[in-house]
């Protein structure tokens, strides 16, 4: 907002993190705002004091970020891709990628579509109803207008995150669903299998911008960038998982590690015998050339085998950790499963890869992190609607409930509204 201080502007911009979960913290450094990611830490600084003055515009805010374009080039998928035309809605993308890889991003988006719109149909309006007598009320499930899909770049393209954000949005009913995403390094492109993905979901439009000024930018908006109502885009990752074969487990732990160098595999099992397996099995696979050295460093300075007593045991201290994925490979599952609250997704037996998850099965992989699972889950359907209620009132309504409303508001000091709900007795 024009005029903001930096003060102020950092309480908005740490109350928008909270909301989406994102792993960002701002504070005031000097004249300028500091933006520092929980888990790469700071060094990343924006001078946006002259752009709040504007309005948060252009490239001001764009600033210092480190290796990201400060450019905000919006992408019309159906018309333009940098310049360059469409034959057709499509068209152009999918040839870039060919027939293989277009048909699996198309069986993965009819699966995530399936599924939001089966969990869609679990959230109905409330019909008016009379609760008590010249009482009636209800709600009505409303999607919010406009949202951000935001897909990160990173090493490799993430196509998958860009279906799990913005299907269960258009299944929702979003108005505007925007995308954004880092450049290629080297160019000022997304890389052509995201945007490919992006519009199989079907996105409205598409930023190439990414990192915290890309969060800030949708938050706000700029004079290039509209704000958005919901921004949503996944975090880092890690796992737990319960006793299983010990080289099953090993590639487990590693497929997660591979994430980034902060990502945490986790293993909790009765069996030390397993434990150990599992240690070997773990290092044989690090050993390996084709292992990415980001797991090789995960696991190094983040992977955790425990032994505990008991199953129940295991339970109690998975929902502590509250991890983004739970895997249970135990000999009765589904014994275990109402003993756990704290997850982002739990996949139940020993054939229930979080792989499949990532990928194809139809649930969202976009999930709390950093124990955000504790009050949370991922995003689905009813991340992009609104539950607003309604009421209205009889004459008989206001009998029943005006003296006992204008007693409360006369306890609490609100003498006028005393006399609001007073002035309809009349």
């Amino acid at each position: 907002t024009a005029g903001m201080s930096l003060t102020e502007a950092s309480k908005h911009l740490n109350a928008w993190f909270g909301t989406y979960r994102l792993p960002y913290e701002a504070t005031v450094d000097g004249d300028r705002l500091r933006i520092t990611h929980e888990a790469y830490g700071s060094g990343q600084t924006i001078h946006i004091k002259s752009s709040l003055d504007r309005g948060m515009g252009g490239t001001d805010l764009a600033g210092e970020m480190a290796g990201e374009s400060a450019t905000y080039a919006g992408l019309d998928v159906a018309g333009t891709i940098n310049g360059e035309a469409c034959i057709g809605r499509g068209q152009y993308l999918r040839a870039l990628q060919g027939n293989e890889s277009t048909s699996g991003m198309e069986l993965a988006a009819a699966n995530i579509r399936k599924f939001a719109e089966a969990q869609k149909k679990t959230l109905s309006d409330l019909p008016e109803r009379e609760m008590t007598p010249g009482v009636f009320l209800g709600h009505r499930v409303i999607p919010v207008n406009s949202c951000c899909c935001y897909v990160p770049g990173g090493n490799y393209p993430l196509f998958s995150t860009a279906l799990m954000l913005a299907l269960p949005a258009r299944v929702a009913g979003v108005g505007r669903v925007i995308a954004a995403s880092p450049v290629m390094k080297g160019t000022d492109r997304i890389h052509p299998t995201t945007v490919t993905a992006l519009d199989i979901a079907g996105v409205d439009e598409i930023y190439a911008v990414g990192g915290a000024q890309a969060v800030a930018a949708f938050a706000w908006g700029t004079e290039q960038i509209p704000a958005v109502d919901v921004i949503v885009g996944p975090g880092n990752s890690y796992v737990t998982e319960a006793k299983r074969d010990a080289e099953v487990i090993a590639v487990d732990l590693l497929a997660q590690s591979e994430h980034d160098a902060q990502a945490r595999g986790i293993l909790l099992s009765t069996n030390e015998e397993l434990a150990r397996k599992v240690q070997s099995a773990v290092g044989d696979r690090l050993a390996a050339p084709q292992t990415a050295e980001s797991a090789r460093r995960a696991w190094e300075n983040n992977g955790e085998i425990l032994v505990v007593e008991s199953l129940d045991e295991a339970c109690a201290l998975s929902d502590r950790y509250a991890p983004e994925h739970l895997e249970l490979a135990v000999a009765d599952p589904e014994e275990l499963v109402p003993k756990l609250h704290n997850y982002g997704a739990l996949f139940v037996g020993k054939l229930s890869a979080e792989v499949f998850g990532d990928y194809v099965a139809g649930p969202n992989h976009t999930l709390p992190t950093l124990r955000a699972s504790r009050y949370t889950g991922g995003v689905w359907a009813g991340t992009f609607l609104k539950i607003c209620t309604r009421q209205r009132m009889t004459a008989e309504g206001v009998r029943n409930l005006a003296p006992t409303a204008a007693a409360m508001a006369r306890a609490e000091g609100l003498h006028g509204h005393a006399a609001a709900a007073e002035a309809r007795l009349d």
